[in-house]
């Protein structure tokens, strides 16, 4: 039975270091991640440490183990389908479910957490586009490339927000730059450092860093209304 803070330390880290087991997150990272202060992940990482779950090599930071891998695994799926199941059976958006999936994840039990997934279907993605480990602890793999690196021109459909405050969801919504949407590159302005895109005839004009947190694929064939053509040369 693992406490509620040694399950979000562990998940913060496997968020921090993704699949790369060999990358460690720093100290200050992990601070940030969980706003506590760097004292404090000191002193908890060295329990993590001692409990088998995670290495920590001062000034190197911190990686998980396999067992701390497992946890981590356990818990954003607790996470992930908690967050599914309040958008398809109660409607709240994907700006509203985080913080609700927050303090659910550590209430429910696998048992439950099986019992939503089989209800839901089995699915893979949360609203953002998140992979959902399954029961087994493996996870989908995703060759998804960043809006920010997408050329001009190119129709791609948008498959993951990595940033999921609740404002920058909000902005992405009045844009319908939902998960599934199909988007085209009108304008990419590298002097400016700004994307511009096309969405259901609405355009949309995101910073560098706001494109690198959308992950899309290459569209097959939409059809014109879904992903209009007439690009603008970028400069």
């Amino acid at each position: 039975m693992t406490s509620l803070t040694v399950e979000n330390y562990v998940k913060a880290i496997y968020q921090l270091t993704g699949d790369e087991v060999e990358q460690s997150a720093s100290t200050g990272a992990v601070a940030a991640a969980l706003r506590v202060s760097p004292s404090s992940v000191t002193s908890m990482l060295k329990t993590l440490h001692e409990s088998g779950l995670a290495e920590h090599r001062p000034y190197e930071g911190v990686r998980l183990t396999d067992q701390g891998t497992r946890l981590a695994l356990r818990v954003v799926r607790r996470h992930r389908l908690i967050e599914l199941f309040l958008v398809q059976t109660l409607s709240l958006t994907w700006d509203e479910v985080h913080e609700e999936a927050e303090h659910m994840e550590h209430a429910v039990s696998d048992l439950l957490v099986d019992r939503i997934d089989e209800f839901l279907g089995r699915p893979e993605l949360d609203p953002h586009g998140d992979p959902i480990p399954r029961s087994d602890g493996s996870i989908a793999n995703q060759k998804q490339t960043p809006l920010s690196q997408c050329t001009v021109g190119s129709c791609v459909i948008l498959q993951r927000v990595l940033d999921q405050t609740p404002e920058f969801l909000r902005f992405l919504t009045e844009g319908k730059l939902e998960i599934g949407a199909c988007l085209t590159i009108t304008r990419h302005e590298q002097t400016a450092g700004t994307i511009t895109v096309t969405c259901h005839e609405r355009e949309t004009t995101l910073s560098h860093e706001a494109a690198t947190a959308l992950m899309t694929q290459e569209s097959g064939s939409p059809a014109p209304s879904q992903c209009p053509t007439g690009a603008a040369d970028a400069d």
